[in-house]
């Protein structure tokens, strides 16, 4: 019996692999609603971001005001000026030190805090509260709130050092080259821990319980089932923990500038007060450019660096190819 003509043509069809698929009308609405939410983002990152950092560039290539033409071309020589510049090298100096009083410090401090407040506590809730309500305040308002505090005579910080016998710290607070920064360290703290705590329970809250409960059956005690277990299980949370508390270092502004304007005598002046000082009040646009491009340029190459040597680790399984299970 012969084949009718369907069969033939279907066993005549291609038995290969089907090609390409055409976008249809759904593909191409896709593609239209993508569109339609990324360029307004384009836009803003382009005209807030991208355009401001050009503007920079070629303002540091300037001996510029800020008005008129930029018709003084000194090319390189705001940044030769920059390296020899001793105010600019204090800046540089005095990031560093709040970075690693912020590493050694704060976060250990932050870290213990979490710890504690992980444990079965009568009132952690309020405590977590309390602790992490310095955070949600603004630095402005911090800053005048803490101004008050060290108010020369009348402030509370002068009568606690009354208090316990430190008569030479008074009126010095905020006064005092010697003791401005660690001063502004602790306000510093005061604000921000209560951050790095909150990011430090989350991890230690991911952390299972059966892991904990498996090293104490072996024998582990306290302090081991901290060193060798939960230190380790906690490391992706340090790591960015601390890179938030680096980059903010350098770029510490608000804070510093509401209560010592980087004063007395540039010994709490950081490099964004530099940019503000000298854009601003000094009208060396040229100058100040060149020191917001150094900025931007060290925070750039740290972070590269954090996220290529340090993070690695941790972003390795966040990246998966499509093609994987």
């Amino acid at each position: 019996m012969s084949a009718s003509p369907r069969e033939r043509a279907r066993d005549a069809a291609p038995t290969g692999p089907p090609g390409p698929a055409r976008p249809g009308p759904r593909g191409l609405r896709g593609w239209a609603s993508v569109t339609w939410f990324l360029v307004p983002a384009l836009v803003l990152f382009l005209v807030f971001v991208l355009a401001p950092i050009a503007v920079a560039v070629h303002a540091g290539l300037f001996k510029w005001s800020g008005t008129g033409p930029m018709d003084d071309f000194v090319g390189l020589g705001n940044y030769v000026r920059l390296f020899h510049d001793q105010v600019f090298l204090g800046d540089l100096e005095r990031g560093l030190y709040l970075i690693v009083l912020s590493i050694t410090v704060q976060l250990p401090f932050a870290l213990f805090t979490a710890v504690l407040l992980n444990q079965r506590l009568r009132g952690r809730a309020v405590y977590r509260m309390l602790f992490f309500a310095p955070y949600i305040l603004s630095e402005v308002v911090t800053a005048v709130l803490f101004t008050m505090v060290f108010l020369p005579g009348a402030g509370m910080a002068d009568h606690i050092a009354g208090v316990f016998g430190l008569e030479g710290l008074r009126g010095r607070w905020l006064a005092d080259p010697s003791t401005v920064l660690p001063t502004l360290f602790v306000v510093m703290t005061w604000k921000y821990f209560g951050f790095h705590m909150m990011l430090f329970l989350a991890g230690l809250q991911s952390i299972p319980g059966e892991v904990l409960e498996a090293a104490s059956i072996d024998g582990a005690g306290l302090w081991q089932r901290f060193r060798h277990v939960t230190l380790p299980l906690l490391g992706p949370t340090i790591r960015i923990s601390a890179f938030l508390s680096i980059i903010g270092a350098i770029q510490l502004f608000d804070l510093v500038w509401v209560m010592t304007a980087g004063g007395p005598n540039h010994s709490s002046e950081t490099m964004a007060i530099s940019i503000f000082q000298l854009g601003f009040k000094r009208y060396q646009v040229g100058y100040a450019s060149a020191i917001s491009v150094v900025m931007f340029m060290i925070s750039l190459i740290f972070s590269l660096f954090y996220q290529r040597y340090v993070l690695r680790r941790d972003l390795s399984g966040a990246v998966t190819s499509g093609g994987g299970r």
